[in-house]
């Protein structure tokens, strides 16, 4: 007996080896095992560590097996594997008691897999129920034992295994059901975490309430048997009351055009492993900005908006069934479900930047109550719908309601949304679009960047995808190069009519100022204080187009963007808004050229860095000067990510080397052109800008014709913003909608926010520019002891001459 149990025992080892050889080519590497990643969402984060959004379809939260609760893991321990600890990777007990049940009844009626086998068929095996597979986990759950240890193993089936509601893992699994992370977990939530791994889809505390809060009290009184927990313990979890329900992930900042921003950039360097490779992006968004930001463009468009009167409801519906009916409360039973039915179509309205819709049940003169997709009513006073005077077109409205009957009626469907005051009052979806970007002028860091009204309303991204005209906003570059070619700020410039016969505009062209009229010899200053759009034409033509065309290529715009004629005075190259708050930046950095970018960072899945911003930032005390029109002109704002060695983690902390941005234009040439646009807000078209109580802002109103695109370009020294509104196709937006009404109200209530904390700034006067008194209507120096005047700065040797204005010049010989 002794030789033939020695034999058997032999032969069952040759045996498994034989298996084991068999089946080993198919089994993992140890390599494989130790290098496995999870399934991890993409998240990205503002500048200050708020969630924007998590992209990847498994919602996973990975977290070390040290910062998992005791009890948790003592759960899942005392419901799927009691001797986790001291077995080899399998379980013989276990096995032997699954082999029984099959041969005793045909059906395998329990598990005999350990925690380590689950680990290796949901890891590294199929699903199928063939014995082939079962041999493979057990060799594989072995090999997995000798490679790793026990803490490890447990580490990963508690980030890995699936919990239902697309949660996988304890951390993901806490937030989705309770919205709480593991160490704010009680008792019972952790046992009832443990409950879905037998079948995640079907025993979970949404899904099925009642069968999971059986196997919750399965798990409890495991771990009560296996001393983890005390009978007092126990009793009290077992009574405890589950509130489970399904909690997305909080995001903390809307900004849904700067999260798909992220996604494309990251799919482009990534691929499809961008959203599961767990990577974390932290962008240079401030989420009070950004916050500030979305508020502002959407309080100026629904301002445009409600100039030009109310549209009417976006659906009726016929109550008149209602009209001599009891109560609703008390009403027929069809009545009443008519009405909740309407009720509940309300939700499948949009709900766009706080608005929703509501159903008109009632109105008189003075109020009306309206319904909305929760059930509740509300009322809306004639004293707050007051605006809403009809829609004609974008130039004309209709006579002024004399009550609340003339603008609503029982069935209407209209928007909603609290006022200030907390009660609701009628609104409706601004037609017309805009965009904000603002940013860091000294490296580009992008601040806040909204792309419309409402992301979910239409996800064209305004602020890179558009490319409209910025009118007068392009003064101050063209007036830029001027400075370059031979004129200075009391240059005289005739604004006077003219009309050009020009081969590239392939049509007779009469330019006029907004005002329609002319105003006679003009300062170069008082052009773009005025924005005089005939002084801009004869500057251009001056310096000639081809000077003109490359100096404002130097400020980053595509060259096929900037036609080659004398339109460009006046702004009609389209291009995108970031690329104007690009330019623009370069005036507010002392002249030098920078990248706008959005991604500061990025940590894999193991918490590494492995990306950086490393572009160029502004350092004067570099000097480095490059011409940069022939290396720019072809770029527009690049936000993709710049070229790094992508396979190695970078230290975080270590200090990054400066690259200089070049500098496009003399510091000269930036502050004088930055005193014009001070004066612009001081006493030009953006005098509304005041209001901010500050003394270091400088920008530039712009309109196109017709009053298509409305803008401002403006900005502190840290702080550049530009703010576009118009049609996504364009057509006029009505008389008097110029950048000064429409535009610049939204940079002042960002810009309220942005520089709540900014301290003023004021620029020294560089080495190179003088002040000198000059005649206000020649343009002359004045002479000494001559009173009045007004100080002017010039470039040092550039000060005009007694003959150095036009007086006595035929001011159409310049063309």
């Amino acid at each position: 007996m002794t030789k033939l149990g020695l034999f058997f025992l032999v032969l069952g080892v040759i045996l498994i080896y034989a298996l084991y050889k068999h089946y080993e080519p198919d089994l993992p590497s140890v390599e494989a095992i130790k290098e496995y990643r999870l399934q991890v969402p993409l998240r990205v984060y503002t500048e200050d560590g708020k969630l924007i959004s998590v992209f990847g379809t498994k919602k996973r939260i990975p977290v070390s097996i040290d910062d998992i609760p005791l009890q948790v893991k003592q759960a899942y321990i005392a419901a799927e594997d009691a001797s986790f600890y001291s077995h080899p990777g399998f379980d013989i007990k276990g096995i032997m008691r699954a082999v029984w049940q099959i041969v005793t009844t045909g059906k395998k009626q329990g598990g005999g897999s350990t925690i380590t086998q689950q680990l290796t068929r949901n890891v590294f095996l199929t699903l199928d129920q063939t014995w082939t597979r079962k041999i493979k986990e057990l060799f594989l759950a072995v090999k997995l034992e000798r490679t790793i240890s026990k803490d490890e193993i447990l580490e990963l089936y508690l980030n890995k295994i699936a919990l239902g509601h697309r949660s996988y893992g304890v951390a993901a699994a806490a937030e989705v059901y309770y919205g709480k992370t593991l160490d704010e977990l009680t008792l019972a939530q952790a046992a009832m975490l443990a409950a879905p791994p037998k079948a995640p889809s079907r025993i979970n505390p949404v899904t099925n309430p009642e069968r999971a809060l059986q196997r919750r009290n399965y798990v409890l009184g495991r771990m009560l048997d296996l001393g983890f927990i005390t009978q007092q313990q126990h009793d009290e979890a077992v009574v405890e009351k589950d509130e489970a329900y399904v909690h997305e992930p909080v995001v903390e900042v809307n900004a849904p055009w700067v999260a798909e921003m992220v996604r494309t950039q990251m799919i482009d360097q990534y691929g499809d492993d961008a959203y599961t490779d767990g990577y974390n992006v932290v962008t240079t968004i401030h989420s009070e900005k950004q916050l500030a930001a979305e508020a502002a463009l959407q309080k100026g468009l629904h301002a445009y908006d409600r100039r030009h009167g109310y549209r009417g409801p976006i659906e009726q519906y016929d109550l008149s069934h209602l009209v001599n009916a009891e109560p609703i409360a008390a009403g027929q039973a069809g009545e009443v479900q008519d009405l909740e039915s309407i009720t509940e179509a309300l939700n499948g309205f949009p709900k766009p930047a706080g608005l929703q819709a509501a159903l008109v049940l009632e109105v008189d003169a003075a109020q009306a109550v309206a319904r909305l997709g929760d059930g509740q009513d509300v009322v809306l006073t004639f004293e707050t719908s007051a605006w809403a005077v009809p829609y004609v077109d974008n130039y004309r409205v209709g006579d002024k309601p004399k009550d609340l009957t003339e603008i609503l009626s029982m069935g209407d469907v209209v928007m909603v949304k609290r006022g200030e005051s907390g009660e609701f009052e009628l609104s409706q979806i601004p037609s017309v679009q805009g965009a904000l970007v603002s940013m860091h002028p000294d490296d580009g860091s992008i601040y806040a960047l909204v792309g419309g009204f409402d992301y979910y309303l239409s996800k064209f991204n305004r602020a890179t995808q558009a490319k409209r005209q910025p009118g007068s906003g392009f003064k101050p570059i063209v007036y830029s190069g001027a400075l370059e070619h031979g004129l200075h700020a009391s240059t005289i410039i005739n604004d006077a009519p003219i009309v050009f016969e020009d081969d590239q505009l392939e049509r007779t062209w009469r330019p006029e100022n907004y005002s329609e009229k002319f105003f006679g010899p003009t300062r170069l200053r008082e052009g773009i204080v005025s924005s005089r759009n005939l002084v801009s034409i004869r500057v251009l033509r001056q310096m000639g187009i081809r000077n003109g065309r490359d100096h404002i290529l130097k400020f980053g715009f595509n060259a096929d963007d900037v036609p080659a004629d004398l339109s460009i005075a006046l702004g009609s190259p389209n291009v995108p808004i970031i690329d104007m708050s690009r330019a623009f930046s370069v005036f507010a950095n002392g002249g030098y050229l920078v990248q706008p970018h959005l991604i500061k960072s990025i940590t894999n899945q193991a918490g590494e860095t492995v990306y950086r911003y490393q572009g160029v930032q502004v350092c004067p005390e570099c000097q480095v000067t490059v011409d940069v029109a022939d290396e720019t002109g072809d770029d527009e704002a690049d936000l993709s990510l710049e070229p790094v060695d992508w396979t190695m983690p970078i230290d975080p902390n270590a200090p990054l080397p400066i690259k200089p941005a070049p500098q496009v234009i003399a510091a000269e040439n930036q502050f004088i052109i930055e005193s014009f646009m001070k004066d612009v807000i001081i006493r030009g078209t953006g005098t509304k800008a005041q209001s901010l109580e500050r003394r270091d802002l400088a920008g530039k109103t712009g309109t196109t014709n017709d009053q298509m695109d409305a803008w401002f370009n403006g900005y502190q020294r840290n702080h550049v913003t530009n703010v576009w509104v118009g049609f996504d196709t364009p057509q006029p937006m009505g008389r008097g909608e110029v950048g000064g009404r429409v535009a610049l109200p939204i940079w002042i209530d960002y810009m309220q926010v942005a520089l709540a904390d900014e301290p003023e700034y004021i620029r020294p006067v560089p080495p190179g520019v003088i002040a000198a008194k000059v005649n206000r209507e020649t343009g002359k120096l004045m002479q000494p002891g001559e009173v009045g005047g007004l100080l002017e700065y010039f470039k040092v040797g550039q000060l005009p001459e007694e003959g150095d204005t036009e007086d006595d010049v035929d001011y159409d010989d310049l063309f």
